[in-house]
């Protein structure tokens, strides 16, 4: 009983795992793989290396975060600083601080209730706000240290670019103070920062720095007082002036401040304090998160040609958002390519030794993304609306492409040959964000060549020069086009032309075969019209009968006798020169045809020879020797031996 018990369970345990596979096995879907573009092909060559994630998330969306700038902007320039603020924090503690800071800082630090009351808001109500910018300050401070090293200037300035922009590179006031340091435009054009449609300068970190070092050393030329010194980059030189005179000439900061702007006014206790803050922050709790980043984690290359980001991402795998926050010189989100002009891309370090490592092959890629690019129609010479029987046309087609699972806009344009502007454009997308089966429009525009209508024409039978002269003409033109017909027909069996094609191939060849036609003409009459005046001193031989064969025309009999087109319709009563195969026609003059009565046996292919000239001079045709002498093609040898009889 206990086994049979056993071997039931066992049972139900097996058929239980056996459906639990089946229905694994039904629930599973086959995901069909994206086909392969020119950027994975071109991606998969790279040399790689070890690369982390480059900046964790969490730590760009600090790094980027807005609040705090606006935070900071408003304790400057809208609290009351002579108001006074509840905090526990004793004076006489704060004062013994301070006097600290003041023995180790060029700045003038002495206590009074206005710095007193800014450093208790600060802590009272902006103590998570420090943590978070301490963490920021280990990213920029070790850059800003080297700047003001190189220019000699007190370390402490570092805390200016707190008060300043909160430490956010894309900070930009109201006024439109941009970038750390927020230079205006007329400022930051003075100390040569460039601003133009593609960069703004201001916003990048180095240059930024260096423009403000200079500003620091010249302002400290014309004030000796590090205090004035950052009065008078907030609120400029005249106004600290000015509030000097106003003052009745005192120069001590805390004595001309009445006097100055509103935010002035509270621009230097902000500093002082956030540097107190800095100083004491263990004695006040306050725990600096980490930075994973710095700076000098960072490295630049100079871009030789013109890239956006979104390209940058794919080619790196790196987000968007990081390489715009690296490089927030660049307005939209363009390196634009200058030739007296450097530019450079700044990526963490591990990215930017793929960039280098694989340089060619990235600017290979920015070659074929850009050849798929819109182009003008061009209007020339050779080709649509310049010739005078074409006219053209636009045809715009507009096919869908269909959403699939881990599609982007910039995989979804490379697939389809357009840029992302225009998949935006077409389908009205304002962001980046496409659903999985939405269907987005791709359009193509061609541009095609339509021939115009001709006028109606009188058929014209062409007149020579001379009848006499035209007898040798029409076989040999004929054996030529006959001869080229097998090769044209296979042609067109094998290539299905465009309209464009078709219109060039008409135009152009017709144009060409008029003129070569012509200019053989010009020649076989000069030839020929002297032979053709000898013979109209006409020899009354006995008549010879000629049965006319499929395919002859009085051209060519005319050609194998020596005698005119004229003679043959005046001997045979022939009104036009339309001939039937089987009909016999009487040829007075002229016994025999010449190529029954040669006696040249070979012909001996001369420089310069043509089969059309040795035909001419032979009495042959074209096709005779060709037929003869097992030719395939036109082209002859000097010294190459034809078969002219059999």
């Amino acid at each position: 009983m206990n086994s049979l018990k056993f071997f039931s369970i066992c049972l139900a345990v097996f058929s239980s795992s056996v459906m639990f596979a089946q229905n694994q096995s039904n629930n599973e879907v086959f995901v069909k793989p994206a086909p392969k573009t020119y950027l994975d092909s071109i991606k998969e060559t790279f040399i790689q290396y070890e690369t982390s994630n480059c900046i964790d998330e969490r730590w760009m969306n600090e790094l980027t975060n807005q609040d705090l700038f606006t935070d900071m902007y408003n304790d400057v320039t809208k609290n009351d600083i002579d108001e006074q603020v509840s905090f526990n924090l004793s004076t006489d503690l704060l004062k013994q601080r301070l006097k600290y800071l003041d023995q180790k800082s060029p700045f003038n630090i002495q206590h009074n209730q206005a710095l007193e009351n800014v450093i208790k808001s600060f802590l009272k109500h902006r103590h998570k706000s420090f943590e978070r910018l301490m963490a920021l300050s280990e990213y920029y401070f070790p850059m800003f240290e080297e700047h003001l090293s190189k220019y000699n200037l007190p370390l402490e300035i570092k805390y200016l670019a707190i008060v300043e922009s909160a430490l956010n590179p894309h900070a930009r006031s109201h006024v439109g103070a941009s970038g750390l340091w927020q230079f205006m435009y007329a400022t930051g054009k003075q100390y040569n920062l460039e601003v133009n449609s593609y960069v703004d300068e201001r916003y990048d970190p180095l240059k930024a720095t260096d423009a403000a070092c200079q500003y620091f050393t010249n302002m400290y030329k014309i004030f000796g007082d590090w205090d004035l010194v950052l009065a008078s980059y907030n609120t400029g030189p005249g106004n600290v002036s000015k509030a000097i005179r106003r003052s009745g000439g005192y120069t001590n900061y805390w004595n001309i401040r009445p006097f100055l702007h509103k935010e002035t006014q509270g621009y230097l206790p902000a500093f002082l304090a956030t540097m107190y803050i800095y100083e004491f922050h263990k004695e006040h709790g306050i725990d600096p998160k980490r930075a994973p980043l710095t700076y000098f984690e960072t490295d630049t290359v100079m871009v030789k040609q013109k890239m956006n980001f979104d390209q940058i991402s794919e080619l790196l795998d790196i987000p968007v958002n990081q390489i715009k926050f690296l490089n927030p010189i660049y307005k939209v989100q363009v390196i634009p390519y200058v030739n007296n002009k450097a530019h450079y891309l700044r990526l963490p370090k591990d990215k930017l030794a793929v960039f280098q490592s694989n340089e060619d092959k990235i600017y290979a890629y920015l070659d074929y993304v850009d050849n798929k690019r819109e182009k003008p129609f061009e209007r020339n010479n050779t080709r649509l609306a310049a010739d005078d029987n074409q006219d053209t046309k636009v045809i715009t087609k507009t096919r869908y492409y269909k959403v699939k699972r881990g599609d982007v806009l910039s995989t979804i344009a490379a697939k389809n040959k357009v840029s992302i502007a225009e998949l935006r454009r077409w389908n009205g997308i304002k962001g980046s964000t496409v659903r999985v089966g939405q269907n987005l429009k791709i359009q193509t525009t061609t541009r095609i060549a339509v021939a115009k209508p001709k006028p109606q024409q009188k058929e014209e039978v062409l007149e020579t020069k001379s009848e006499k002269a035209s007898t040798a003409i029409a076989q040999n033109v004929a054996d030529t086009e006959k001869s080229n017909a097998t090769t044209k027909e296979a042609d067109v069996e094998e290539k299905e032309e465009t309209p464009v094609e078709k219109v060039e191939t008409k135009s152009t060849a017709q144009k060409a075969n008029d003129k070569k036609t012509s200019e053989k003409i010009e020649k076989i009459v000069e030839k020929t019209e002297s032979k053709s005046i000898a013979q109209n001193a006409k020899t009354k031989n006995t008549p010879v009968s000629h049965t006319i064969k499929k395919g002859e025309s009085l051209d060519v009999i005319a050609a194998k006798y020596n005698v005119s087109v004229s003679d043959l319709k005046e001997w045979n009563n022939l009104s036009s020169s339309k001939i039937l195969a089987g009909k016999k026609l009487e040829i007075k003059s002229g016994t025999n045809p010449k190529n029954e009565k040669s006696k040249i046996e070979t012909y001996v292919v001369k420089q310069g020879d043509t089969l059309y000239k040795i035909a001419l001079e032979t009495g042959l045709s074209i096709a005779e020797l060709k037929k003869t002498n097992n030719l395939k093609s036109e082209k002859l040898k000097p010294g190459q031996v034809l078969k002219i009889n059999g």
